[in-house]
């Protein structure tokens, strides 16, 4: 891990990305929405919602029907998408290394705790019940349904700092997809990008970089 930048102000705060962070949900939403295609008459590829990972399932199943000219009603398709994921990651899903431990390490130095994800609350408060984090362990929950601009506007992260009650200069954002560490700087917040689904160059404009939060060091929460 590397720090690309000095840090002017301590960090009080750490605002977690959903997919890609805390779990590895990729595989299992993608495959989710490649049924629901499928029952639509249309068969798509799983490449075909890479340029749209991180930025949300409306723009993540609509990006891939317009490719398809495809004229959909987009919270139609979306409940559809859930309904499906919902059952499958059932037993499935679990947290990616170093979750549990990385968030014990924050409560114990006293950092306040947000999750902040482009995904709907439906998916966000599944997936944390599927691998054993209750909302209720966060002191913040930000989701898709709270803000108009998803990433890479800043909007979650600047709602989640307020939700802190701390500036966005105090808070780690922890993310893995471009839009997301760029949602992160535009907000003013540092970011540790994990390269679990992109790899270091195309998160270049991070401050830390990990693996995982199993490699995170302590000097990301300086």
């Amino acid at each position: 891990m590397t720090q690309a930048n000095v840090r002017p102000e301590p960090c009080r705060g750490v605002i977690f990305d959903m997919d890609g962070v805390l779990v590895d949900s990729e595989a299992f939403i993608c495959r989710a929405a490649c049924q629901m295609f499928q029952e639509l008459g249309q068969t798509v590829q799983p490449e075909d919602f890479t340029p749209f990972i991180g930025t949300g399932e409306n723009r993540y199943l609509g990006g891939v029907a317009e490719k398809y000219r495809l004229v959909v009603d987009i919270d139609r398709i979306k409940r559809r998408t859930y309904d499906i994921y919902l059952e499958i990651i059932q037993g499935e899903l679990e947290p990616l290394p170093g979750v549990n431990a990385f968030i014990q390490r924050c409560r114990n130095l006293g950092k306040k705790l947000a999750v902040a994800s482009s995904a709907d609350r439906r998916k966000v408060i599944g997936n944390l019940n599927e691998i054993g984090l209750a909302p209720e362990l966060f002191d913040a929950v930000i989701v898709a349904e709270d803000v108009e601009h998803k990433k890479p506007a800043p909007d979650l992260f600047l709602l989640a700092a307020k939700r802190l009650q701390l500036p966005p200069e105090q808070c780690l954002v922890i993310e893995d997809a471009v839009s997301g560490v760029a949602a992160a700087k535009a907000a003013g917040a540092r970011c540790l990008a994990l390269t679990t689904s992109f790899d270091r160059e195309a998160l270049a404009d991070a401050d830390y970089f990990a693996a995982d939060l199993s490699h995170a060091s302590d000097e990301v929460l300086l």
